[in-house]
């Protein structure tokens, strides 16, 4: 029989073996804090020009108008003192009464303590009241540089974001409710996962989004069948078995961005790009970048498109025996694309039949949800950084992304791992956006320098292999993949690039969704529509406005177009050649490297 005394016995037990396991970890925790980078403060935050420029023009504006700052001082504290009375009042004499319209849905206020509990109401809406006046304020600030505005706007909403009470465990009910019912478990398992990340990373802390148990790169994603048929310093060239008896005669070359790995496009049987494509009766061939490390300093642009793109094209024009190959660049490697496509036009090289961009920007006058991070400021910092690495490491780059979207990619992932003592997800495609590489820091620097900032390619033109390239030297018929929702290409931006590309024989596509998920979308699927449109590729108000709206995926009209220049059918081509023997299976050797700085 238990007895009270029992319970209360293995009670403190499991208190005692929790504290001991809190002591542990604590003790490791300052062990890999030890281990952590010396900090560049340039990345840490925004540089003292924009304190400088905010508090020249919030000054400017008290002289000028004080009457409008006063007001929205006014409008704040009348608004926060006003419900903390009505709260305080109600709870004394118990007739809080949860809100009939708790107002706009959000997700981190999802748990029904937030609207029916006295203490959480009040807390979340005295912060809604705070970043709904911190934002007004910011608004009716005049006189700032457009660019000064978007950058104090995007680091005060990081602000806003980071101070919601549900980062917080005294004020997340969610983590409180989960800690009472386990007793303190998922606290520990918390501090667990905590220790775990910041160990996995030499003081650093990176958020684990993805059970890095769960997938292996070439066992259950990243599966289709082919081989390695050549590769040097800079890539693998992987061809895939073909699945069909014929094939179009001119073979297909995807070059994905280098920033992340290429099975984004081969992830599962049933969303693989790769796959699709194989199916559809097209000789395909993908490059793997290889991760570089500190000895990859000086590799740059260049060399990504001299050992890169040209000698890749070259391969596979001796593999299959054909004069032209029609090729694909999807975002970072689509703008280099464009760049090859110029020099080619250069050189009156006609290697490339027609080109496909995903996402890509050759338009950088606007540089949309990164404006904050292409100033000076930051850039001079990673110059300062890459001269010390020899590359730009992907923590910088993975954590610049997820602040563009810090409570999906930062402070929920953090909440469930930390606060709840959840277990990463077995999620795909968070391992995948996991799994980034570094840049060579010569080549990150042109990029950053010559296309992002200085805007050159669309522009004076850029400086490449003897050559000044501009967007309108890209002339071969292109078709364009734009995503709607795309925060890191944005869809009018990319179509504003291809507009002033060359070519007379443009197509312009545009899919729902974001940056990955509007372009691996299969037709399976059936999840995301497209839009075309009968208006010339000129003004993007106009072609929406003619545009047609089609349900389903964009892939299969993106395959008719490709077959129209991708000549007869022939019989079905075996991976490599007498001369380019298979060196391994799919996917190759690069695409599993880390590199630990």
């Amino acid at each position: 029989m238990t007895t009270p005394e029992k319970v209360e016995s293995a009670a403190s037990q499991q208190m005692r073996d929790n504290l001991a396991r809190i002591e542990t970890l604590t003790q490791r925790m300052v062990e890999a804090f030890a281990q952590k980078r010396a900090p560049n403060p340039a990345l840490e935050g925004p540089g003292l020009d924009l304190y400088v420029a905010s508090s020249s023009a919030l000054l400017r504006e008290m002289t000028a108008n004080p009457a409008k700052i006063f007001e929205a001082q006014v409008s704040y504290w009348a608004q926060a003192m006003t419900h903390y009375i009505d709260a305080t009042h109600a709870f004394a004499q118990g007739t809080f009464k949860p809100p009939a319209d708790p107002g706009p849905k959000d997700r981190r206020f999802s748990n029904p303590l937030w609207d029916s509990h006295p203490y959480f109401n009040f807390i979340k809406q005295q912060y809604l009241i705070a970043s709904s006046s911190i934002e007004e304020a910011l608004s009716k600030i005049e006189g700032l540089d457009p660019v000064d505005r978007r950058r104090l706007e995007m680091f005060s909403k990081q602000i806003i974001d980071m101070m919601a009470p549900t980062n917080f465990l005294a004020t997340n009910p969610d983590a409180l409710e989960k800690a009472v019912a386990t007793e303190g478990e998922s606290l520990v398992r918390g501090l667990e996962n905590l220790v775990r990340d910041i160990e996995a990373n030499r003081g650093d802390l990176v958020i684990t989004l993805s059970d890095k148990n769960a997938f292996s790169v070439g066992h259950n994603i990243g599966t289709a069948k082919g081989q390695v048929v050549w590769r040097n310093r800079l890539m693998e060239i992987i061809q895939y078995e073909p699945t069909t008896p014929e094939v179009h005669k001119t073979p297909l070359i995807i070059f994905p961005p280098w920033i992340n790995k290429f099975y984004i496009l081969d992830l599962k049987p049933q969303n693989s790009l790769i796959r699709w494509i194989v199916d559809q009766g097209f000789t395909l061939f993908v490059v793997s970048w290889k991760n570089p490390d500190r000895s990859y300093a000086d590799v740059g642009m260049e060399d990504y498109v001299r050992d890169g793109y040209l000698a890749a094209i070259e391969e596979v024009k001796a593999i299959t025996g054909e004069k032209q190959v029609n090729a694909v660049g999807y975002c970072i490697a689509g703008t280099t694309l464009s760049l090859v496509l110029s020099l080619l036009e250069k050189r009156k090289d006609k290697s490339i039949k027609s080109a496909t961009f995903f996402t890509t920007l050759t338009d950088f006058s606007d540089q949309g949800e990164f404006t904050p991070f292409l100033q000076d400021d930051f850039v001079d910092g990673i110059e300062r950084q890459v001269r010390l690495d020899g590359v730009l490491s992907s923590y910088y780059m993975t954590r610049t992304f997820s602040y563009l979207r810090a409570n999906d990619l930062i402070y929920q992932p953090a909440i469930r791992s930390y606060m709840m003592g959840e277990s990463p997800p077995a999620f795909d495609l968070l391992y995948w956006n996991g799994d980034s590489t570094n840049l060579p820091g010569k080549m990150a620097m042109e990029y950053l320098r010559g296309l992002c900032q200085a805007d050159a390619f669309t522009t004076e033109g850029f400086e490449l292999m003897g050559e000044r390239l501009h967007v309108s030297g890209v002339k071969v018929p292109l078709c364009a993949i734009a995503c709607e929702t795309d925060h890191i290409a944005p869809w009018i931006v990319s179509f504003n690039g291809v507009a002033q590309m060359g070519s007379t024989d443009k197509t312009f596509i545009l899919t729902e969704s974001g940056h990955i998920a509007g372009i691996v979308n299969p037709p399976s699927k059936d999840k995301y529509g497209h839009y075309t449109s009968a208006a010339p590729i000129a003004d993007h108000q106009v072609w929406k406005a003619q545009a047609t709206y089609t349900k389903g995926s964009w892939w299969p009209r993106w395959g008719e177009w490709l077959a129209g220049h991708s000549g007869k059918k022939i019989p079905a081509r075996a991976p490599g050649d007498a001369t380019h023997p298979p060196l391994a299976p799919a996917p190759g050797t690069y695409v599993s490297e880390v590199v630990v700085l």
